[in-house]
This record gives C-alpha cells, structure tokens and sequence, in this order.
C-alpha cells in the first residue's frame, strides 16, 4: 500500500480558491487553523479580483498567521486559482476547501488517516449543507435528499468505499500533478473532469461518511437557478470529453424538462390526457416535499426548490454549447 512521504503526519497544503467571500471567507479559514492535525499546515488562498472586501479580509488573515499564504488569481475562475495555489504548495498532501465551506477540527487528521488506508489518490466525504434563513434552510434540505440531487453519496451520505467523485477532495500531490493539475477551460465540473483523469490514470477515488464538510448553500431562487444550470452546461461538456461518464441519474433533469414541457403544452393543445406526465412529476414533488420539510413553511418553498433545481440543470444540460470547451483532439 502507498504510504505518503515523510513523517506519520506529512505536511498538508489546503488551498482555496477565492471570489466575493466577505461573508464566509473569516469562518472558513478559523475551521482550517483551528484543526487538531498535529503535523504541519499552511493555507494557500488564491484571491480572485473580488469586489467587496475579500482582500482586505485575506490580508489581515494573513498578516495575523504566518501559515496564510495569498497568491493573486486575476482571473477569478476556479480552476485556474486552484492551479496557482497547487504550484506555490510543495507539500505532498494537498486539501481543497471553499471559501464558502467550513471543515471539522479532526478533518484533516481523518484525511490522512483515510489516504494511508486506502491508497487513494483523492478522498472526501459529504457535502453537508447547513442554511442559516429559511430558504438556506430548505435548499440544504434539498441538496442532502436523493428527491433533490439524486442518489450520490457526497450529498446523502452512504459507505464508504471507491466512487466516481467526491466533494471539493483531498489528494497526494504527485498525482495531481502527473495528470496536469486541474483542466483551466473548465468554470465549472472541474471536479467531474479532475476525478475522471485520475482514475484514467490508475489513481483510486475514495468517499468516507465521516468527511463532512459544511456547505452554505445559495440565498436566493435566482441564485440557486444560476448555480443548477451552470452544473448541467457543464456536466454535459465532461460527457462530451470522457464518453461514458454520463448515467441515467444526470440524464433525469434533462428528461424531466422536457417530460414536464412537452405534456403540459400537449395537454393544452390535443387533449387532457395527455397533462399525465406532467401531473406525475407534480405527484413526485408534493411526495418528496413532504419527506424532506420539517415545517410548512419549508414545504412550500419546496415547491419551487425543487422544480427550480431540476429544471434548470436540466435546461443547462439540453442547451451547452460544443463550443464551451473545444476539443483538443
């Protein structure tokens, strides 16, 4: 089994990437600092051109801890902060977090121990989301049901054991940079793409249920619309790029939609009979609404939650472009 380098608790480099994390940013960090690992950290955060006051909040972390690195991302996109945060890190653990997620004390302890076990070349755990008002609330009570995202254990949790990807992951070094680091064209899915090269390159991806990571969630219907529909366009251009990485789970908003549209419009036009598709996925959501609410106020606004997170992956999913990420073959 691979062990890592080094000492029984090899330096471990976490890197954030950055943009228009005022509220969040402070909390984030104080969970890494704060971790009960007893080997050494630092924290790389690749700050992106914000425009509240990211960097001011950044620079007096930073100027208070020695182990708070800044390095510049002028373009703001995920994919490339992460690279830069990967080439200023040296150590042979590397641990992607959000500026908008905050991590256990023992997070980073588990990691290794999981790493080691394993032989994994990336580990991670649950994508546990918390809101704070009501509609935080009942999207994070969405996003953890297989009603909202389906059955994936990095949302509902599960055993542990090899899967396809994992939330934000935590890697050996080495392997990260034997397939290049992260693709750049990609603003979202980096994750999708990351996990389908290591494991084309032998490497093993590894969920563990005791990993939870807390994740806020959107705040607004807009908000959360734009988030779903950036997932689908992009869950399609992976697809595109690795065939036979897209299963029956991705392929349910897209149907969905157009299920909804097509019986709804039908309906109206030809005959009544014809609205049963859509009646059924109405059914479904007043069903998983009821599972998932803890008040009446959260089914409600279920209601448009869930629809609102279906059909706008789904419309992200049927309208990308080929030209998103132009093959290079």
């Amino acid at each position: 089994m691979q062990e890592l380098i080094g000492s029984p608790h090899p330096s471990i480099s976490v890197i954030l990437p950055v943009l228009n994390e005022q509220s969040h940013l402070e909390s984030s960090v104080r969970s890494i600092l704060s971790q009960d690992y007893q080997g050494p950290i630092e924290v790389i955060l690749a700050i992106g051109p914000s425009k509240d006051r990211t960097l001011e909040i950044a620079k007096r972390i930073a100027s208070a801890d020695s182990r708070v690195v800044i390095v510049e991302n002028p373009t703001g996109k995920t994919a490339m902060g992460l690279n830069l945060a990967l080439r200023q890190s040296l150590n042979p653990v590397v641990v992607r977090v959000d500026a908008h997620a905050e991590i256990p004390q023992n997070y980073l302890s588990l990691i290794v121990e999981v790493l080691n076990k394993t032989g994994a070349v990336n580990v991670g755990g649950v994508m546990a989301a918390v809101g704070k008002t009501i509609f935080e609330k009942t999207v994070a009570g969405a996003m953890r049901s297989a009603f909202g995202v389906g059955a994936s254990r990095f949302h509902t949790g599960g055993e542990a054991g090899p899967v396809d990807t994992v939330y934000l992951g935590a890697f050996r070094r080495e392997a990260l940079i034997a397939i290049g680091g992260f693709d750049e064209r990609f603003t979202r899915a980096q994750d999708w793409e990351l996990n389908f090269r290591l494991r084309e390159n032998g490497g093993v991806i590894y969920f563990d249920p005791r990993l939870h990571v807390t994740y806020r969630p959107r705040s607004t219907v807009r908000a959360l619309a734009k988030q779903y529909f950036e997932y689908g366009r992009w869950r399609r251009v992976v697809s595109r790029r690795h065939k036979g990485t897209i299963n029956y789970r991705y392929l349910a908003p897209p149907v969905a939609l157009v299920g909804f549209l097509a019986s709804a419009i039908l309906g109206l036009l030809l005959s009544p009979i014809l609205f049963f598709p859509a009646a059924i996925y109405t059914l479904f959501v007043l069903g998983a609404a009821v599972k998932i609410s803890s008040s009446i106020r959260e089914f409600f606004l279920l209601l448009l939650v869930l629809p609102t997170m279906h059909f706008a992956w789904g419309a992200g999913f049927i309208s990308s472009p080929k030209t998103l990420v132009p093959s290079s073959e």
